[in-house]
């Protein structure tokens, strides 16, 4: 007796979930935001020593949601922290295999900087922007002493300053973001820090070679600065907090939900969204 041909099952979906991690996913202890009495607060999980100091937090209810998002989709930190920096931090769960820092230079897979990317990178810097040489030193020669506390490069792809907010001239943000746009540069200012990044150096571009090297067909994002918007809006689905310097802008799409939490509560919340628009209910209402 013949057995009838059983149809081939289709490949489950993959979903990829790229987020980013300070104020979005991580917090320190001024970026909490725990409005409760003291003896309700949530229980917290260090997830970041810096200098022999805890530095950043996640909820531990938030850990164990971020667990089981590793373990059921392709989960991909995704940072403007250099390799160094990430590498403070210990997030729970499976070691995710593919991380983006130094906001889209370098795609980490398995730990180490994939160098076919790292060529892809350098190739478009050099073709579309000006040097990091020539922003630097405007940067330099534009900044006042009386307000900048320190001036940085990170993995020599762009450059950032550490200032003195309250000291920092109205308007100059503006205007050096207006000489940038014209040499193919971007300039964000989140906190304290001024960041002068090139055009072509995003997140949505290595979460798209993610994506392209998983086969994932469904993208979910999330992230709280004006170097998260391309991220957002490159994903299927993204979720921003209701804080931070995207919601400080009034920043919006239509396909990017807010966060009815603020500070650490809403890292918690997003990744409830995670888990319920890449599981088996996907688009169902998050459960508060």
């Amino acid at each position: 007796m013949t057995t009838p041909a059983t149809a081939a099952t289709p490949a489950a979906p993959v979903a990829l979930v790229a987020s980013d991690l300070d104020r979005t996913l991580i917090y320190s202890t001024a970026a909490l935001q725990l409005p409760m009495p003291d003896a309700e607060a949530p229980r917290l999980l260090c997830v970041e020593v810096y200098e022999h100091k805890p530095l950043s937090y996640m909820t531990e209810t938030a850990a164990t949601l971020l667990d089981e998002l590793a373990r059921t989709t392709v989960f991909v930190p995704t940072t403007t922290r250099t390799r160094e920096q990430y590498g403070r931090i210990h997030l729970p769960g499976p070691a995710p295999r593919f991380a983006i820092c130094a906001n889209g230079g370098h795609l980490l897979v398995d730990g180490e900087s994939d160098p076919d990317w790292q060529t892809q990178v350098s190739r478009r810097l050099a073709d579309e922007c000006a040097s990091l040489a020539e922003v630097r030193a405007h940067l330099l020669a534009a900044a006042d002493p009386a307000w900048l506390l320190k001036e940085r490069v990170a993995e020599d792809l762009f450059a950032y300053l550490v200032v003195e907010r309250a000291l920092l001239p109205e308007g100059w943000v503006k205007e050096l973001g207006e000489w940038a746009e014209t040499r193919g540069w971007t300039v964000s200012l989140q906190g304290r820090k001024i960041y002068a990044v090139p055009g072509p150096l995003t997140k949505s571009a290595a979460m798209s070679e993610v994506a392209r090297r998983t086969g994932a067909t469904l993208t979910l994002a999330a992230g709280d600065s004006l170097l998260d918007a391309d991220l957002l809006l490159s994903a299927d689905r993204a979720w921003r907090p209701a804080h931070g310097e995207l919601a400080d802008t009034g920043w919006s799409a239509p396909h990017v939900d807010v966060t009815a939490e603020h500070g650490v509560a809403a890292g918690e919340e997003i990744l409830r969204h995670f888990l319920r628009a890449s599981g088996p209910a996907q688009g169902a209402p998050v459960q508060q």
